[in-house]
C-alpha cells in the first residue's frame, strides 16, 4: 500500500467541512461523473473535481485500511449510498429507494454530499490524507489500489451470525444493541413506507395529466353555442387539472428532498451504527478467547499468551471508548437531522399548499365568470327549462357540476 494510504497526519483538512457541495451530475454512456466543488479555508478561492462512483468506494475503502489507528473500528463510518445506475428499473429503486426519485438525480447527489460532509466533520477521518487527495486533487484517485482492511475480513457471514448474538459484558453496549436491532428495523419500514407515499404522489400526477390531455381531446371548434361553451369548459377544467398535477409532482418532489433524504440518512446510519458494534463484539470473541487460552496455557506459553491477552484487552477498551463517543455523537447528530427533515418538510408543504391554494382560487374565481358568460340565451331557456344540477350530478365538484346543465 502507498505511504500516504495508511498515514493518518496532525494537519486539518485544507476546506471547509460545510462547503462541499456536489453540484451537477454528468452523464457518460452508462457512468455518472460527479462534480464537487468545496471552499478552501484560505478564502482564497474554491476546489472543483469530478469524480465517479468507483472514486467514492475508493475513498471509503481508504477509511476503512486505517487498521492502526487505535480504536479506529470503533468509529460509526459515514454510510455511503449504494450505487446508482442509469435507466432505473425496479430493482433499483428497491436498491435506492428514495435516492432513486427525482430528476437528475438531486437526491441522490445530496446523499454523496452529506457523506462527504460527514466524513470531512469527524475529528478523526478528516485528518486522512485520502479525503484531502479526494476533495483537491485533479487527478482522480479511484485509479489508485487501496488494501482491503480489517472490515472487510469481519464480514464472514457464518461466523458472523455467531458473534452478532453473543452475550455484551457491558450493559451499555447490551442495551444499544437492542435499541439499534429495533431502530434499524423501524427505520427501514419507515423509509420505505414513504417511498410508498412519494410513488403514490408521481402516479397522481402521471393519472391527472393524462385526465387533463384527455379533456382537451373533446375541444372543437364548431360554430355550434353548445359545443362552443362545452368546448371552453373542457379547457379549463383541463387547466384545473393541470394544476392538480403540477401541485402533486412538487409535492412528492418536495417530500424526497426533505423528509425523505432525513428517513433515507437514518436507516443507513442505524446499519452503519449495526456494523461498528458487530466489530466490537468481535472483538470482544477475540479478548474472551484470548483469556481462556492464557488460562490454559502451559508454563512455558504462559508469558506470550499473557501478552496475547494484554493487547486484545488494551485494544478492545480503545475501541469500546471510542464507540462510546460515537454511539453519544450520533444519537444528537440523528436527532437533528431528522429534525432539520421535519421542518424542512412542513416548511415545504405549507409553501406547496399556499401557491396551490392561490392558483385554484384564480381558477375558481375564472369559472365563476365563465358561469354567467356561457349561459344559453333567454330565448332558447324558454323553449326547454333547465334545472340546476340534482342527484350525482349535485354531488360533483363545482367546475364538473357546471357542464351538468349542457346535457339537460
Amino acid at each position: 500500500m502507498m505511504e500516504e494510504d495508511k498515514t493518518v497526519t496532525s494537519s486539518t483538512l485544507s476546506v471547509s467541512a460545510v462547503s462541499i457541495k456536489v453540484t451537477e451530475v454528468a452523464k457518460d454512456g452508462d457512468t455518472l461523473t460527479f462534480i464537487i466543488v468545496s471552499q478552501k479555508l484560505s478564502g482564497t478561492g474554491e476546489y472543483h473535481v469530478d469524480r465517479t462512483y468507483e472514486d467514492f468506494e475508493w475513498l471509503q475503502q481508504h477509511l476503512f485500511s486505517l487498521e492502526d489507528v487505535p480504536g479506529i473500528q470503533g468509529i460509526i463510518f459515514p454510510p455511503l449510498p449504494a450505487k446508482a445506475q442509469l435507466n432505473a428499473s425496479a430493482k433499483l429503486v428497491k436498491q435506492l429507494g428514495l435516492l432513486a426519485m427525482g430528476d437528475n438525480w438531486k437526491p441522490y447527489c445530496k446523499a454523496l454530499e452529506a457523506y462527504l460532509q460527514q466524513v470531512a466533520a469527524h475529528a478523526k477521518l478528516n485528518k486522512n490524507d485520502g479525503l484531502e487527495t479526494f476533495l483537491t486533487s485533479s487527478t482522480p484517485p479511484g485509479r489508485q489500489k487501496v488494501k482491503k482492511g480489517i472490515f472487510n475480513r469481519l464480514s464472514q457471514a457464518v461466523e458472523g451470525i455467531r458473534k452478532e448474538s453473543h452475550r455484551d459484558v457491558d450493559e451499555f453496549f447490551k442495551t444499544e444493541r437492542d435499541h439499534n436491532f429495533t431502530l434499524t428495523v423501524l427505520s427501514k419500514t419507515a423509509a420505505e413506507r414513504f417511498l410508498e407515499v412519494v410513488l403514490t404522489e408521481q402516479k397522481i400526477a402521471m393519472a391527472c395529466g393524462h385526465f387533463a390531455a384527455s379533456l382537451q381531446l373533446f375541444v372543437e371548434a364548431g360554430e355550434d353555442p353548445d359545443e362552443q361553451t362545452f368546448s371552453k369548459m373542457c379547457v379549463k377544467i383541463s387547466e384545473v387539472v393541470e394544476s392538480m398535477k403540477n401541485n402533486a409532482h412538487k409535492v412528492a418532489e418536495n417530500d424526497v428532498g426533505t423528509l425523505g433524504l432525513g428517513l433515507d440518512l437514518e436507516s443507513r446510519y442505524q446499519e452503519a451504527e449495526k456494523e461498528m458494534l458487530f466489530r466490537r463484539t468481535c472483538k470482544l470473541v477475540e479478548l474472551e478467547t484470548a483469556s481462556r487460552n492464557a488460562e490454559r496455557a502451559k508454563p512455558v506459553k504462559k508469558a506470550a499468551m499473557d501478552e496475547i491477552k494484554k493487547a486484545a484487552e488494551k485494544d478492545f477498551d480503545h475501541i469500546s471508548a471510542v464507540a462510546k463517543q460515537e454511539i453519544a455523537r450520533f444519537h444528537q447528530a440523528r436527532v437533528d437531522v431528522l429534525r432539520q427533515a421535519l421542518v424542512q418538510w412542513c416548511e415545504q408543504q405549507l409553501l406547496a399548499a399556499k401557491d396551490s391554494a392561490q392558483l385554484y382560487d384564480q381558477h375558481l374565481q375564472a369559472i365563476r365568470g365563465m358561469a354567467s358568460t356561457l349561459r344559453p340565451p333567454a330565448h332558447r331557456l324558454k323553449k326547454k327549462k333547465r334545472f340546476p344540477p340534482v342527484g350525482p350530478a349535485a354531488a360533483l365538484p363545482f367546475p364538473i357540476a357546471l357542464l351538468s346543465p349542457i346535457f339537460c
